[in-house]
C-alpha cells in the first residue's frame, strides 16, 4: 500500500474515479477500502466527483445495440467473452461505489453508509481481479473485446439525488445481477468450465449483500424523508431508469436482499408468453 495516502475519504473516492487503468483502478479501490478501515483515513471529508470517471483507452465502447449477441457459452471464445462483458460491468461498478461515497459525503449520512459502500467497491475490485484472472487463462485481457457503457450511464441520470440512484444502481441493476447469474452459472457448469462458475458463485453471494445495502439505506432515507418506500421506488423507477423490468426474476433472492416482489413486480414487464 502506499504510503501517501489522501486526506479524507472523499479524496481517496477521486483518487479511484481518476485513475484511468484498470488494474490500477482495482488496485488503489482495494488499498483506499483498507486504508478507511484501518482508521488510516480520518474523515469524510467533502468532494465534488468528475461527471466520468477516467477509463482505459480499451475497451472500445459502442451502444448497446451494437454488441454481438452473446452466445450460450459451449466454446471457450463465448465463455471468454461472458466473462469479458461481466469484468466491464464490474470496473464500472468500482466506480459506481466511489462516486455514491463521493457525490453524497455531505448528505449529513451516518459512517455506517460509508462503511458500507466502501466494503461494496472492495468487492467489486475483488470481483474485477478474480474475472481478469480467468480472462488471462483464455489468453485475453480486459480491454481486448469491445463493451458498452450502458451502466454509468443507466446511472448518470441520478448524480441529483441518494434516493434516485439507490433506486436505481443497487435496486434495479445489481438486483437484475441476482435474476441472470444463477443460469449462468449452470452454463458454465454445463460446458465443463468448474473455475469460472466458482468466480460467479462468489460474485453472486456478494451482489445479494451489496443489493441488502442498497434497500436498507433506501428505506433509511425514505424513513428520514417521511415517505413510503415502495411507492418512492416505483416513482423514481419510473422517473429514472430508461429500460423495463424483465421477468423472469430471482424472487428468493431478491427477498433475502430485502427486496420483496411488491416493489418491482407491479410495475414489470408482462411474462414472454414464447
Amino acid at each position: 500500500m502506499t504510503d501517501s495516502l489522501p486526506a479524507s475519504l472523499s479524496d481517496a473516492a477521486l483518487a479511484v474515479l481518476g485513475c484511468a487503468q484498470a488494474e490500477d483502478k482495482a488496485t488503489l479501490s482495494r488499498q483506499m477500502a483498507a486504508a478507511w478501515r484501518a482508521g488510516r483515513l480520518p474523515v469524510v471529508g467533502v468532494a465534488r466527483p468528475p461527471e466520468r470517471p477516467a477509463r482505459p483507452a480499451r475497451p472500445e465502447l459502442r451502444p448497446p445495440r451494437e454488441m454481438p449477441r452473446r452466445r450460450d457459452g459451449r466454446s471457450p471464445a463465448a465463455r471468454a467473452a461472458l466473462l469479458h462483458a461481466l469484468a466491464h460491468i464490474e470496473l464500472n461498478a468500482i466506480d459506481l461505489a466511489w462516486d455514491m461515497v463521493a457525490r453524497f459525503a455531505a448528505d449529513g449520512l451516518p459512517r455506517a453508509f460509508f462503511d458500507d459502500w466502501v466494503t461494496v467497491a472492495d468487492d467489486e475490485a475483488r470481483h474485477f481481479r478474480l474475472l481478469a484472472d480467468r480472462l488471462a487463462d483464455f489468453g485475453l485481457a480486459y480491454g481486448d473485446l469491445p463493451a458498452h457503457d450502458g451502466l454509468w450511464e443507466a446511472a448518470a441520470g441520478t448524480g441529483h439525488d441518494l434516493l434516485a440512484r439507490l433506486a436505481v444502481v443497487p435496486m434495479v441493476l445489481e438486483a437484475r445481477g441476482l435474476d441472470v447469474t444463477p443460469d449462468m452459472i449452470e452454463r458454465m457448469r454445463r460446458f465443463g468450465d468448474e473455475r469460472s462458475a466458482g468466480i460467479l458463485e462468489t460474485i453472486y453471494a456478494d451482489e445479494i449483500g451489496h443489493v441488502a445495502a442498497g434497500c436498507r439505506w433506501f428505506d433509511w432515507l425514505c424513513a428520514r424523508r417521511g415517505i413510503d418506500p415502495r411507492t418512492a421506488w416505483q416513482d423514481l423507477v419510473r422517473r429514472h431508469f430508461r429500460g423495463v423490468l424483465k421477468p423472469p426474476f430471482n424472487a428468493e433472492a431478491r427477498a433475502a436482499a430485502g427486496l420483496p416482489s411488491g416493489f418491482y413486480r407491479p410495475i414489470a414487464a408482462e411474462p414472454s408468453k414464447a
